[in-house]
């Protein structure tokens, strides 16, 4: 069997673009609702949030809010910009201020501090997936906290491969990145 020109024409997966995905929720595409996420041009869909996942970021919120008071913004389930293909929503950003800069767009690399992601049903997507995009573009450090193992695991060092250091954390009283002044007291979680 002799091959063709069509037979050896290479097969690419078509990535979509944050406007292209925006214009998807435009026009009706993603419900409004969707619990969704650009991640490396792929719409991914996210299980739906349990009680354990959404009590844990309430609590770490609530915290965070009276450590930094006017020092960052803490913002919740909200998207972070990370380039053209790439537009994840972690659960917890803190992000510089003030919060008038982000009336017209999400926060950028630039613009983070402190990253944290919960999970309970999600770990190898999270820690795999979306940890290394977040390196790649340079946030300066994610918290990785896992509610059913009770654990609190710290990235830093972001660069092209990843986090150069990551820490599994037993005394929950951490320096908030970029406010190393600003402790937070996460203690209360387990």
């Amino acid at each position: 069997m002799t091959s063709t020109a069509a037979d050896l024409t290479p097969i690419r997966r078509h990535r979509y673009t944050v406007a292209d995905y925006y214009r998807m929720a435009e026009v009706g595409i993603l419900a409004p609702d969707a619990r969704v996420e650009l991640i490396d041009g792929e719409v991914i869909e996210m299980p739906p949030i349990g009680a354990p996942h959404a009590s844990t970021v309430t609590e770490v919120q609530r915290t965070l809010e009276r450590a930094v008071g006017d020092a960052a913004i803490v913002r919740v389930q909200n998207p972070i910009h990370l380039g053209r293909h790439d537009e994840p929503q972690p659960d917890l950003a803190l992000v510089t201020p003030p919060a008038s800069k982000y009336r017209l767009r999400h926060p950028r690399p630039g613009d983070v501090l402190l990253l944290i992601e919960v999970t309970d049903t999600t770990l190898r997507f999270d820690r795999d997936i979306k940890l290394g995009r977040y390196a790649r573009v340079g946030i300066p450090e994610v918290w990785l906290l896992d509610v059913k193992a009770r654990m609190l695991q710290r990235f830093r060092g972001p660069g092209s491969t990843g986090y150069a250091e990551s820490e599994q954390i037993a005394d929950l009283t951490l320096p908030v990145p970029g406010l190393e002044s600003i402790r937070v007291d996460i203690s209360n979680l387990w």
